[in-house]
């Protein structure tokens, strides 16, 4: 069973329609046992990071979050679902959930082309179950903000856009990636279906 983590914020169904394709049990929920006893859990998140941070603290949700995550269930984070695992966001000059090191800086507008980033963008990636069969490829993306990983040894992919930016993230169970796979055709059907290959 896979819980789609419903904060109130994220972009809910287009990550369900392309889960669907592997999945009859894929579920959009706020509840906290359901998500606590799925196999596999995804955090989404679009538009602002203080916005979705607001949320999550207001659904009462983020210590089941940590307990997830902390129980080693299979976990994804796109898009603000990756920014608001790290520590701080310098948009809205807001705290995330801190659950790795790391901050979420703006794209310097004198140096990238346009901001936000909107389309798609070659990824360079390392050794990941998210991976698999996956080259270096295109991915879809939607940011301003990007993530400059503490610890670079967890860094999966990179990409650039003016400057070069850290793109996905894996801890051991946790996966997170600042492209939208669900938007990102083929190519990111595969990474979905990688992820729900993890145990």
């Amino acid at each position: 069973m896979i819980a789609i983590i419903d904060y109130g914020a994220g972009n809910l169904f287009g990550v369900s329609n392309a889960l669907k394709q592997f999945s009859k049990e894929v579920y959009i929920t706020s509840d906290k046992d359901t998500i606590r006893s799925a196999d596999h859990v995804i955090l989404p998140g679009v538009g602002s990071f203080r916005d979705a941070m607001d949320s999550i603290k207001q659904s009462g949700l983020i210590e089941t979050v940590y307990e997830v995550i902390d129980k080693k269930t299979p976990f994804l984070g796109i898009c603000v679902g990756l920014q608001m695992c790290f520590e701080h966001s310098e948009e809205g000059d807001a705290t995330g959930l801190g659950i790795f090191k790391g901050k979420i800086k703006k794209f310097p507008v004198d140096i990238c082309k346009k901001v936000p980033q909107i389309g798609w963008n070659r990824i360079t990636t390392k050794e990941s179950p998210l991976f698999l069969e996956l080259p270096d490829d295109y991915f879809y993306f939607v940011h301003s903000y990007y993530l400059d990983a503490a610890e670079k040894e967890e860094v999966i992919a990179t990409s650039h856009y003016g400057i070069p930016f850290d793109c996905a993230y894996q801890k051991e169970h946790v996966f997170l990636t600042q492209f939208h796979p669900e938007k990102s055709g083929k190519t990111g059907l595969k990474l979905l279906e990688n992820f729900l290959k993890v145990k």
